[in-house]
């Protein structure tokens, strides 16, 4: 293909050459409109664009997602069909990814498609992810019963509930000044009080939130093992807000038999972390009393900014708890709070409270007893920096 000579007098009489290899300014301006994996790429150009792209990449600490729901047309499920596709699109540098889908994710084929091979790969979904996301980059994959999840593109799109299948999200979080997510996961081989001290659970006066799920919850000796855990954290003034899960798919559990119990979650750390939850207990049957209920939140006075609202249903609620009205909880929620994401799961049992926490003062104190729930749903905002 002939060059445009037009275009080649324009670039050798223009200063543009010049001002993109020496004007860091006008450089790290461009490069905000880069995707980060693009980002990335472009940052092996040169010495100035590499620095560029880290004051970049420093700068963008806002928290994003992908979801997808429905049947994707394919054997695959719905989230792995756009997930590879969609993190080429996010414009930060994922630190802690939490990735949920219903049970279905664990049977379909792999997240993505090598582009230099005619056949499908039919790798796990562990190793899919790894391969979506940088290297270092912690990501736990949790597989349920149903899913709440708000629609990729906007903060204030209409959260939906998925009680039956082909639904999924991943959130990214980003490196965040003042904020420690810290994973972890422990069965019966592994639980002991130094795990729990490493994993930042206990003797931690800076943790805020931990976002926990337990499962295989119904074998011989998990409730005793549960209690292991929630007793010290119900001692703490941490949010402590999850559910009762299928399964864990990613990161491979090498410590764990097959079909054991075990917890696994997110410990988040710091002054920059801000956490509240109320209970919709048993006797929440309306929409209007749903709506109460959330509304509570808005005494600990979260900032919208970076914060994520997590439902935890009983499989039992949704579509039948509600006289046949679908997506009544997710909706309360946005009415209350119409800027701020919703996500979550169905599960086989809740755990939480009414916990709000500002400075010094809490709502409410709990024992491990109460933090475990049926037939409920434990509502959470938790805000980072």
């Amino acid at each position: 293909m002939s060059e445009n000579p037009d275009l080649v007098d324009y670039l050798q009489d223009s200063k543009a050459p010049y001002i993109l290899s020496n004007v860091a300014e006008v450089v790290e301006r461009i490069l905000t409109f880069i995707p980060t994996k693009s980002l990335l790429r472009l940052a092996s150009v040169c010495r100035l664009w590499r620095n560029c792209a880290r004051r970049v990449l420093r700068t963008q600490q806002q928290l994003t997602w992908v979801s997808a729901s429905g049947q994707s047309g394919t054997k695959t499920h719905a989230l792995n069909s756009i997930l590879a596709e969609e993190v080429e699109n996010v414009y930060l540098l994922p630190k802690t990814v939490l990735v949920m889908a219903d049970s279905e994710i664990l049977n379909g084929e792999s997240f993505c498609y090598r582009q230099n091979k005619a056949k499908k790969s039919r790798s796990s979904p562990d190793a899919e992810l790894n391969q979506l996301f940088p290297k270092g980059c912690d990501i736990m994959g949790i597989a349920t019963p149903g899913i709440v999840l708000t629609p990729s593109g906007s903060c204030s799109n209409p959260p939906q509930e998925y009680q039956e299948g082909g639904a999924g999200f991943a959130i990214m979080f980003p490196a965040v000044e003042g904020v420690q997510i810290q994973p972890f996961h422990f069965c019966k081989k592994t639980i002991s009080p130094t795990a729990l001290k490493e994993a930042g659970l206990v003797d931690n006066p800076e943790l805020r939130v931990v976002l926990i799920f337990f499962c295989e919850a119904y074998k011989p000796g998990g409730a005793r093992f549960l209690n292991q855990i929630l007793e010290p954290l119900a001692k703490s003034k941490a949010l402590i807000a999850g559910g009762l899960v299928e399964s864990a798919f990613s990161p491979p559990r090498q410590c764990c038999s097959q079909g054991t119990y075990g917890v696994m979650g997110l410990a988040l750390s710091g002054p920059k972390v801000q956490g509240a939850s109320v209970l919709l207990e048993e006797d929440v049957i309306s929409g209007k009393a749903a709506e109460a209920t959330i509304r509570r939140l808005k005494a600990a006075k979260i900032p919208e900014k970076n914060t994520l609202g997590f439902m935890f249903a009983c499989v039992g609620r949704g579509q039948n708890y509600y006289s046949n009205q679908s997506n009544v909880e997710a909706d309360a929620f946005h009415k209350v709070f119409p800027n701020t994401p919703l996500f979550g799961l169905f599960g086989n049992g809740e755990i939480g409270c009414d916990r709000i926490i500002k400075d010094d003062y809490t709502l409410c104190d709990t024992d491990t007893d109460s933090l475990q729930h049926e037939y409920t749903t434990v509502m959470t905002l938790v805000h980072l920096g």
